[in-house]
């Protein structure tokens, strides 16, 4: 055998499998069947379709698998984004001139990818105050009804049981965006005293799994086969697939996510006080707070009285667009950037009055910013904070 032949079918091979503390990474696209009988001998409904790197290699499926273990469920798919895992239960179970539901604060480009099925295939969205069940009122063609806990940005948790009672009582779908509770604070499939379930919930991965604000990843769990069976199909068409790499890198992050979740939200209370105490705040937003118009939900919802490491902020009426940049440009240990879960610390700012379509009574007048807690020391974050409000002089308000 010639050398170049021999690079490409070299007889000698390592032993495949050692014992070793992360699994080994399967780099994948053509997957070698060891004869015909292999081939024809397998559906794409199997548990693990070892056919072709789109559908899955050991190293997603094992991910995959813990996955599902966390949220509470038994099927997992991969995406390689959260806003992709939610693409693709909307692409999986609406149809034209099927209604769907969806919080008034939802993640945006969920909204965004809903106004684009609208415009282009006849999907009709609906917005619902996810503090008040009666405003979810679906009509004979609703499908499917969006879960957000705690919602973007404002960070309100809603009456879960309540939505999710009235839609099974419809028998519409329920599909979740837990990737705030991270199964952590609460499991999607066994919500209060009730142990109601969701029928699809959806996790950022990107966030607290992967912990380090450098992977992509989305996943949607269920427990009905059907249901999964609907979705696989659909994520086999749509040729969606994931990096055996980040697949490793946040598999490698799982155990260490729970340590990570809870010093990210013992940080986050500890700076609660410290900004209900600033005069340029008029309203700080977070779940566990008592005068919180969700606190009964999340008590409620969340046995283990945990809370992720965000908290969001209304600054006073009076400053401007121009004085919230001012302050945020100030900070130097909190990042500005999106997404949140990692080390670093990050800040955004938002004009919530563009961002929603009911009327939000509950929140107080002005810009918010919010602050998406990492890893540093509580003290150090709370002098950042300080040492940027020295820009917004109290004496000096826009009006």
């Amino acid at each position: 055998m010639k050398n170049q032949t021999a690079l490409i079918h070299d007889a000698r091979h390592a032993p495949q499998y050692i014992d070793s503390l992360q699994p080994p990474v399967y780099r994948a696209s053509t997957i070698v069947f060891k004869g015909t009988a292999q081939l024809f001998n397998r559906h794409w409904t199997d548990r693990y379709d070892y056919s072709y790197g789109t559908h899955g290699t050991p190293t997603t499926y094992t991910l995959a698998d813990q996955i599902a273990r966390l949220d509470g469920g038994d099927y997992c798919l991969l995406a390689p984004s959260g806003l992709s895992a939610i693409n693709l239960v909307n692409s999986t179970f609406l149809k034209s001139g099927d209604e769907v539901w969806l919080p008034d604060n939802a993640y945006g480009p969920n909204a965004e990818h809903l106004e684009f099925l609208q415009n282009h295939y006849g999907i009709i969205p609906k917005v619902y105050d996810p503090l008040d069940v009666s405003s979810f009122a679906p009509s004979d063609r609703c499908r499917l009804i969006w879960l957000e806990a705690a919602g973007s940005v404002t960070l309100e948790f809603p009456d879960l049981q309540g939505l999710i009672k009235k839609a099974q009582a419809h028998g519409i779908l329920t599909a979740i965006d837990h990737t705030w509770g991270a199964s952590l604070a609460f499991s999607p499939f066994a919500i209060g005293d009730e142990a109601l379930a969701v029928d699809i919930a959806v996790h950022a991965l990107t966030k607290y799994p992967s912990g380090g604000g450098d992977v992509l990843m989305g996943s949607v769990v269920t427990k009905d086969k059907a249901l999964h069976t609907k979705l696989l199909l659909t994520h086999a068409r749509q040729g969606i697939s994931i990096s055996g790499d980040d697949c490793a890198t946040v598999y490698r992050s799982l155990p260490s996510m729970s340590m990570r979740y809870d010093k990210q939200s013992a940080t986050c209370l500890e700076l609660l006080e410290f900004l209900k105490n600033k005069p340029q705040f008029s309203q700080v937003l977070h779940p566990a707070m008592t005068d919180n118009a969700s606190y009964q939900f999340w008590q409620q919802n969340c046995p283990t009285a945990k809370s992720a490491g965000l908290v969001s902020v209304i600054l006073d009426k009076h400053y401007s667009w121009a004085d919230v940049c001012r302050f945020v440009d100030a900070l130097q240990l909190f990042k500005i950037g999106f997404s949140w879960g990692g080390a670093t610390s990050l800040v955004m700012l938002y004009d919530i009055k563009k961002m929603r379509k009911l009327a939000n009574n509950h929140l107080a007048d002005g810009y918010l910013v919010r602050f998406c807690i990492g890893l540093e020391d509580a003290c150090d974050l709370m002098a950042d904070i300080e040492q940027a409000l020295k820009v917004l002089k109290l004496d000096e308000k826009t009006d």
